[in-house]
This record gives structure tokens, sequence and C-alpha cells, in this order.
């Protein structure tokens, strides 16, 4: 299964920039989106089955405009959950998951910590999100976790790892949640292969950011330690040009 993870920074606008195109150029099974900013009924989902894609299932946030999730896949899946049922995280958009097999795809979104409210906001979803992955894997042992985390891991995921050590994304706590995410039973898929550095995910469109490559991996695939045998490739598509995030793309035998 080739599964591509992409936040979109806005559906309606990486469409009009040749999402769809690309999308077909590069063949996934499953992509999840983030960051979708638009409501399922504002879209024409037509679109996207002739573009190879039947099963869409979409979350959006409440607030227009803002956050939401979505999987496109050319697969029926066997369950589809919308949201975690934790109100809080709900309410924005954040997470959606379907069941293909015994295999379990979930498009996430975390929040960024933009500021001290948002930060505690971050920092609580964050603990509850590992509580709830921890007990949805005592069912769904071959759990896949991809989209944008909104956190740079070490200081070869950031082109700057001094000059933004205070700075919400690389921040000591936030690195230390989610090298405790991983050690709680996945694999981040990238690094399982590469472990090179100038590896971003994410620029700023400020002073020219992406063509200087000063970014950030904020994007992930994370992967249930059962699937470690079954994970073939994954990578990142810095080519892809629809957002200001790149799409990552991993390949799992399934």
């Amino acid at each position: 299964m080739k599964i591509v993870s992409y936040n979109v920074n806005g559906v309606r606008a990486a469409l009009n920039k040749g999402l769809l195109n690309w999308l077909q150029a590069v063949k996934p099974d499953v992509v999840c989106l983030q960051e979708i900013k638009a409501m399922k009924e504002q879209l024409d989902l037509t679109l996207f089955e002739a573009a190879g894609f039947p099963y869409h299932y979409w979350f959006s946030a409440q607030k227009k405009g803002y956050s939401g999730v979505a999987i496109l896949s050319k697969i029926k899946p066997d369950f589809i959950q919308v949201g975690t049922g934790i109100d809080y995280m709900d309410f924005e958009g954040r997470n959606i998951r379907c069941d293909f097999g015994n295999l379990s795809v979930m498009s996430m979104y975390l929040p960024s910590g933009t500021n001290l409210a948002r930060l505690e906001h971050k920092l609580t979803y964050m603990a509850d999100f590992q509580k709830y992955t921890e007990e949805l894997r005592k069912n769904h042992p071959n759990l896949v976790v991809v989209g944008d985390f909104n956190i740079c891991h070490k200081a070869i995921d950031i082109h700057n790892p001094v000059g933004l050590k205070n700075v919400s994304g690389f921040l000591p706590v936030e690195r230390e949640w989610i090298g405790n995410f991983i050690n709680s039973g996945f694999i981040d898929s990238f690094r399982h292969f590469n472990k090179e550095a100038d590896n971003y995910t994410w620029w700023s469109y400020r002073a020219n950011a992406r063509a200087n490559n000063k970014g950030w991996r904020l994007d992930y695939g994370m992967v249930a330690e059962p699937l470690r045998d079954q994970l073939k490739r994954s990578v990142i598509l810095k080519d892809a040009k629809h957002s200001d995030h790149c799409p990552i793309l991993l390949e799992i035998e399934n």
C-alpha cells in the first residue's frame, strides 16, 4: 500500500495549483490530507472521484476556513472513524481514520503553539492523543499515524536548531513528547531509512526560505512497531509545491 500524507494549507488552493494531476502521477492508494480549510459541501467531490479516488472521507473544523483533515482512497475501507471522541480535538477537525483489513491509517493534524494559550492547548492535545493511541493499538496494533505533527524531533530536523530552540515546534517539551510518542511503540518511518540532514517538509513563505532550504521537518509517517518488517519505503517529496508543506510518502507491504 502506497500512502501519501500532505498538509495542503487549503485544499481548494492546492486544487488550483494542480494537486489532482500530481496525485494521478504519483499513484498512491491512500491520501491523507491535513489543513483542508474547507467544508465538504464547498468542494466538487466528483473531481476526486474522476482522479481515481472513489472513496473520500472529510472531517472539517466547525470554524470555517480552518484546520480539517481528509482521507482519499482507491480502496474501500472496512471502517471509518471520524474524530477521536475527545470534544476539543474534534471541534477543530484533527483526526480521521480508515481501516483496511488489519491495517489502520490515520490522518492527523496536531495543533501549533503560536501563542501561550495555544501552546497549552497543544500540550494538552499531545498528552491526550498519546493516551488515545495507546488504547487504540490494543485493538488496532497495525496503526499508521501520518500527518503534520507541528514538531521537529531532533536538531537534524530543523535548519537552525540553536536560533530556534525557544520557538514552538522545537521546544524541549515538544521534542521530549514526540520522542516519548515514538518510544511508546512507533517508528519514525523517514528516519528508519534516511539519517541525512537538510530534509524538511515545511518552509516559511518569508525570506525565500524554500529556495534556500531553510526548513522544518514537521510531517511524519509514524508506523506502529508490528509493521516494522512490512515497511518498505518512506520519502519526502520535496518537489511538490501546492502548499508551504510538501508531501511525504510511505509504502507498506500489506
